[in-house]
């Protein structure tokens, strides 16, 4: 048997941008990490890890579709065309838009910048990254002069002080933080600091955790920032002379008033705890300030950022090794997508819309008929523009905004209103695709392949080891294709994405004669062997080389070493940043403060982790987690469901009060959508307010209120097949392996709970294998439907929520017959014999459970993740699971010490 070469190619998740190996045989593929990318050195996360489940093509888009039925490619790119250059025609291009994705190659968002900005001469075109990056962008560009993120992940190796700003690296950017953690393991005075509101993971291996009031990051970094000014931490040759704004910065931050004290009511934390991470940061020199959604996403996440960027240009810790501010990306391209200019407020290649100059250069450059002249609809604004009729046609690529986007249910109203709705997808059913007038399928994962920019501005190719399946075609084609049908031939005849990545590449350096940051001139004129084996390079890269392997001496690990800057005058800005409350506050009708985010083990709306068994277990469906004292107060309780409302929409989601959220406050997954759950699509509960520099919304802090969902029964049902979304008043789905999951719960009693569930099963035959428990006083009932002594499918309901345990349930779908002792446990609803419940996964990448690491840790009385690992595999791949791990092995210690 012959082993299949490695393809390197890049994940497809977070901004981390991790290099990997894939083998593809006929009937399998194997995913590896990449030991010589240097963005991971080998390292993946439980999301890497299992790429290859996620690999197939169920519930793939794969023709051309015009309402419901298939159609040609040409039939369906033609009215796409006609459509949009009729509307253009009767309302002018500011009629029509294009809504992108940080999953899209830098090749497919050149061309789709281009058609719009250049051909269409509209600048409506905006992405999905404008809810994650948007506002460190602006902060960026205050402050330096242009979108450039100073350092590199080598600088987390290097610093003495890492501080982690609204992010739960643990689990959002697992590689990052095992890069961390195994500096901390070589160098154990490496301290760090969490800054967030949740006790995360990634508080569990902090120095210092700042549990700050929501919306407070603005006063906690002014008070550091009169800190440092009054305690002489100021780098005075520096700041004279390579900055400016210093003193409307200070008076901003209210220097001449210092009062701690205040800064730490104000931040709601206790002012020792301030005071210590004051005098920490003042005293080490080498510190990166890394930070990411919590501070973005926030109606005053621009002036966020610059309050961070403003402590280090006073203490000079910038653009050397060690130290800096370091935005934390959340898409795989989410740089690469602005390096195009594919939001609304860019032009291209780091030229901006309001340049005359830079607007002639792009339009001769493409020598298109016309040029954008002015920012386009950011997000928000751009589907509240569907919704009011001024936009009348829409092609969404590679996104899900029905689910994603803040006040969801008015964004689906708006496609519902709208004339002409366009879906680029590779997924055939999201709540997004359900409002399309046409679908075209689009390349996945594995098919595509281009260009990737990540974190820290690194280049990686993203290459294909998979042929594209039935009609599917890639991004930069479908796009393309539709710009010929609306007349822009000459444009738009690309054969291969090496012909648009040498274009991108000589448009960055056109007119560029180092007033821009951006600039990949060094790329431009490679043949396409040498694109085909270009290895990771951090732009800018201005030096011209002939093969895939970038010279050594181009490599520029940190921006600004001279001290130098994008601004005119080359010097970087302080930005005053006077302190503000969130838009909305919590108040009587709507007590608790909801924020939003990612678990360990999904990704945006579930479109690809969801097809995968091993990333189910771990937090199997949605949540709203809340303080125990909250939730007593509300009337709810663990386990059970409940109704979380908004003045935008409601979910209705299962109850947990995990310790980990403040009194007042409340926390959700973002990832569910009607695909996976009855209601639980948080965006539409979120506050559509957006920061007023960046357009990004505030994700972390919408009033809320949680009231009991009152359900006279709870139950699951394991099925082999897929089944029909069930009939009740609350459901949910995952994908486990060789089964799914649904959890469900109603009102009113069955009065043939018998007949219900057959039907619910699918078992209509009367001599069926089918065997049931049923108690009417305890209103419990258990059935399992077997053919061929194999598990078809099992049921149970009860009036309490706490069930049998799913996991040992799910085991039996795997074996080959069922004994006598299996089906007496099925409708036992426990484990035969004494054997240990396995518990929620906490290991996805072995399949360990929270119980089978208790009762490991209690048994052999272990101390450590390195002992864990050895006796049950747990933490020794990925690593995702060690902080969890850490937590259990402190839990039992604290226990051991008290009895």
């Amino acid at each position: 048997m012959t082993t299949a070469p490695a393809v390197r190619t890049t994940c497809p998740y977070c901004g981390v941008g991790c290099g990997l190996l894939v083998r593809a045989a006929a009937d399998s593929v194997e995913v590896a990490g990449d030991p010589l990318h240097p963005a991971n050195f080998g390292r993946v996360c439980s999301k890497g890890s299992a790429l290859a489940d996620t690999i197939g093509l169920e519930g793939r888009l794969l023709h051309p579709q015009m309402g419901s039925a298939r159609v040609s490619w040409d039939a369906a790119l033609t009215h796409v065309a006609e459509g949009f250059t009729r509307i253009i025609r009767e309302h002018g291009p500011e009629s029509v838009a294009f809504y992108v994705s940080g999953q899209l190659l830098t090749e497919d968002y050149y061309v789709a910048n281009k058609l719009m900005k250049g051909f269409i001469g509209s600048a409506n075109i905006d992405t999905n990254s404008r809810l994650c990056m948007s506002s460190a962008v602006a902060g960026h560009k205050r402050a330096f002069g242009g979108d450039l993120v100073p350092g590199c992940y080598e600088d987390l190796e290097l610093a003495d002080l890492i501080v982690l700003v609204g992010s739960n690296t643990a689990w959002c950017h697992p590689v990052i933080f095992q890069r961390i953690m195994q500096a901390r393991q070589l160098r154990p005075e490496l301290k760090l600091v969490v800054i967030d509101p949740r006790r995360t993971p990634t508080c569990e291996s902090a120095d210092l955790h700042l549990p700050i009031r929501s919306g407070t990051d603005v006063w906690l970094f002014n008070g550091l920032l009169a800190y440092l000014s009054r305690h002489g931490a100021t780098d005075v040759g520096f700041v004279n002379a390579h900055t400016a704004g210093l003193e409307v910065a200070l008076e901003a931050a209210g220097s001449s008033t210092y009062d701690e004290a205040a800064i730490a009511q104000a931040c709601g934390i206790d002012p020792r705890q301030l005071s210590e991470f004051y005098q920490l940061f003042a005293t080490t020199p080498r510190v990166v300030t890394a930070f990411s959604q919590g501070v973005n996403q926030s109606s005053a996440g621009t002036d966020k950022v610059n309050s961070i960027i403003n402590c280090h240009l006073l203490t000079g810790r910038i653009g050397r090794p060690g130290m800096g501010p370091f935005s934390l990306t959340g898409q795989p391209n989410a740089m690469g997508g602005r390096e195009v200019g594919g939001m609304a407020n860019m032009l291209a290649a780091h030229m901006e819309l309001d340049n005359h100059e830079h607007r002639r250069l792009a339009q001769e450059f493409w020598d298109s008929p016309r040029i954008a002249a002015r920012p386009g609809l950011k997000a928000v604004d751009l589907f509240e523009a569907i919704h009011a009729g001024s936009i009348k046609a829409v092609w969404i690529m590679a996104t899900n905004p029905v689910v994603s986007l803040p006040d969801a249910d008015r964004v689906r109203e708006a496609l519902e209103r709208c004339e002409l709705v366009v879906v680029s997808d590779c997924v055939a059913g999201t709540d997004t695709t359900a409002m399309a007038h046409v679908l075209l399928p689009a390349a996945a994962w594995g098919e595509k392949d281009g260009m990737v920019t990540n974190s820290e501005r690194r280049m990686s190719r993203q290459r294909a080891f998979l042929p594209f399946p039935a009609d599917v075609r890639p991004d930069w084609w479908i796009i393309a294709e539709v710009a010929k049908r609306m007349g822009f031939t000459r444009g738009f005849d690309y054969d291969s994405v090496h012909e648009i990545f040498d274009e991108h590449a000589r448009l960055s350096g056109a007119g560029n004669d180092g007033s821009r940051g951006f600039d990949i001139s060094g790329l431009a004129g490679l043949n396409l062997a040498a694109y085909e084996e270009l290895e990771p390079v951090q732009w800018p890269l201005t030096e011209k080389f002939d093969s895939g392997a970038p010279n050594p001496t181009s490599r520029v690990p940190r921006l600004f070493e001279d001290g130098r800057f994008w601004h005119a005058d080359g010097k970087a800005r302080f930005v005053a940043t006077a302190t503000r409350a969130p838009a909305h506050a919590a108040g009587e009708e709507y007590p608790y403060i909801l924020n939003t985010g990612r678990i360990r083990d999904q990704w945006h709306t579930m479109t690809r982790t969801g097809r995968s068994p091993r990333l189910a277990g771990h937090q199997p469906e949605p949540f709203v987690d809340l303080h125990a004292q909250d939730a007593l107060l509300a009337g709810v309780r663990a386990g059970e469901l409940a109704r979380v409302q908004t003045p935008w929409g409601s979910m209705v989601v299962r109850v947990r009060t995990s310790g980990d959220m403040s009194r007042g406050t409340a926390f959700a997954p973002i990832h569910w959508g009607s695909a996976h759950a009855s209601e639980a699509r948080v965006g539409a509960l979120v506050s559509p307010v957006v920061d007023p520099v960046s357009g990004e919304p505030e994700f972390k802090h919408t009033p809320a209120r949680v009231e009991p969902f009152v359900v006279d029964w709870y139950g699951f049902v394991l099925a082999r097949q897929a089944l029909e979304a069930p009939d009740v008043s609350w459901w949910t789905v995952i994908k486990g392996e060789q089964f799914y999951r649904y959890e469900i719960a109603g009102r009113g009693i069955h009065a043939e709970p018998t007949a219900w569930l057959r039907g619910l099963l699918h078992v209509s035959e009367p001599d069926a294998d089918y065997i049931d428990y049923r108690d009417d006083a305890a209103g419990v009932y258990r059935a399992a439907h077997i053919i061929d002594d194999r598990l078809v499918s099992c049921a149970y309901v009860s009036r309490r929520p706490d069930l049998p345990e799913r996991n040992w349930l799910g085991s039996l779908f795997k074996q080959g017959k069922l004994d006598e002792s299996a089906r007496a446990a099925l409708l036992a609803g426990r484990l035969p014999g004494a054997r240990t419940d396995l518990g929620p996964v906490v290991c996805s990448c072995f399949g360990v459970g929270r119980g089978t690491l208790c009762e490991t840790i209690a048994k052999f009385g272990l101390t450590s993740t390195q002992q864990v690992g050895a006796k049950v595999r747990a933490g020794t791949n990925c690593g995702s699971c060690l902080p969890e791990i850490r937590s259990l092995l402190a839990r039992a210690l604290a226990t051991s010490v008290s009895a």
